[in-house]
C-alpha cells in the first residue's frame, strides 16, 4: 500500500538563541529613537571594533542576518519602520542611537579611514593625480605610469609627473593597471568605513534613504547656495544686512549711467539749439 503524501510544508524550526535575537531587536526598535542600517561590505575587521569603540555611549552596534532583521521589523508592530526592510541587505549593521539620523550619519563620514583602490572598486570622485615629484626610480615604473595616461621625465633622478591627468571619473570601476600605479603612487582614493544606507525615526514614524553625509561636498554646496542666494537678494533689492551694500552700489552704478545718458541728451539739445 503506497504512503500518503502530505501537501503541508513543514516550517523549518528556529533555533531558540535566533528567536531570543530577533525579540531582543525588536524590542530595541521599540525603545530608541533613530535605527540606522550601514553595510559592512569589505570593512575590516580592526576598523569594525575601532568605530564601534569610537561610538561607545553615541550608539550600539548589532550585526544581524537579513531574514533575522526582517523578522524584527515585522515584529516590532510599527507600519512605519516596514518601509525599512527594503534597505536591509546580506551585509548590514544596525545602529541603536538617540540621535538625529543624520547627525549618527555624519558621524560614520567622520570614521571612515583612507584606503587604497582596488581592482572593480567604484570611484566615489574622480581620480586624479597632480604633477610633482615622486619617490619612483626610473625602471619598469616608466613604463606603467605611461600605461595609464601619465605623462613623466626623471628629476635627480626620481620620476616625476608632468601634467594632471584623471585616471578614474566618478562612478566608474577602477581597472587592474591603474589599481597598481596608484597603490605605487601612494594615493588613497578609496575610504573604508559603515556606508550609512537608510535611518527609521521613531519620532516623526519616517524612513529616510539616502542619508550619507559627504561633509565637504555639503559644504561647497552651501557656499555656492550662499552665493546665489546674495545674488538674487540684490537682483530683486530685497534689503538685508548682507545684501544692502551690494544694493547701494547698484543704485549707485544705475545713478551713474542715468546721468551720463542726461547730460548727453542735454549736450545734443544745446548743439542743435545753437
Amino acid at each position: 500500500m503506497a504512503k500518503k503524501t502530505s501537501n503541508k510544508t513543514r516550517e523549518k524550526q528556529i533555533p531558540e538563541h535566533k528567536l531570543k535575537l530577533v525579540a531582543q531587536l525588536a524590542d530595541r526598535m521599540n525603545s530608541t529613537k533613530t535605527l540606522l542600517l550601514a553595510s559592512t561590505r569589505a570593512l575590516p575587521s580592526r576598523h569594525f571594533h575601532q568605530i564601534k569603540k569610537d561610538l561607545r555611549g553615541k550608539a550600539d552596534i548589532i550585526v544581524a542576518k537579513k531574514s533575522l532583521v526582517i523578522r524584527a521589523i515585522d515584529a516590532s508592530g510599527k507600519d512605519g519602520l516596514k518601509a525599512l526592510k527594503d534597505s536591509v541587505g546580506a551585509d548590514v549593521a544596525l545602529f541603536f542611537s538617540n540621535l538625529d539620523a543624520f547627525e549618527l550619519s555624519g558621524l560614520l563620514s567622520d570614521s571612515q579611514s583612507p584606503s587604497k583602490a582596488r581592482p572593480g572598486d567604484i570611484a566615489p570622485e574622480d581620480i586624479r593625480v597632480e604633477p610633482g615629484p615622486t619617490e619612483l626610480v626610473p625602471g619598469p615604473a616608466i613604463s606603467e605610469l605611461s600605461g595609464v595616461g601619465l605623462k613623466v621625465s626623471v628629476e635627480g633622478g626620481k620620476l616625476a609627473i608632468k601634467l594632471p591627468h584623471t585616471l578614474v571619473k566618478q562612478g566608474e570601476a577602477v581597472k587592474d593597471n591603474v589599481a597598481a600605479v596608484l597603490a605605487k603612487l601612494n594615493i588613497l582614493p578609496m575610504k573604508v568605513g559603515f556606508e550609512p544606507i537608510a535611518a527609521y525615526d521613531s519620532v516623526s514614524d519616517k524612513v529616510y534613504v539616502g542619508i550619507k553625509i559627504d561633509k565637504k561636498v555639503a559644504y561647497e554646496e552651501l557656499r555656492s547656495s550662499i552665493g546665489k542666494a546674495l545674488g538674487f537678494a540684490v537682483s530683486i533689492s530685497y534689503p538685508t544686512k548682507e545684501s544692502l551694500t551690494f544694493i547701494f552700489a547698484k543704485a549707485s552704478a544705475h545713478e551713474k549711467a542715468l546721468q551720463a545718458l542726461v547730460d548727453k541728451s542735454q549736450l545734443n539739445t544745446n548743439q542743435q539749439n545753437s
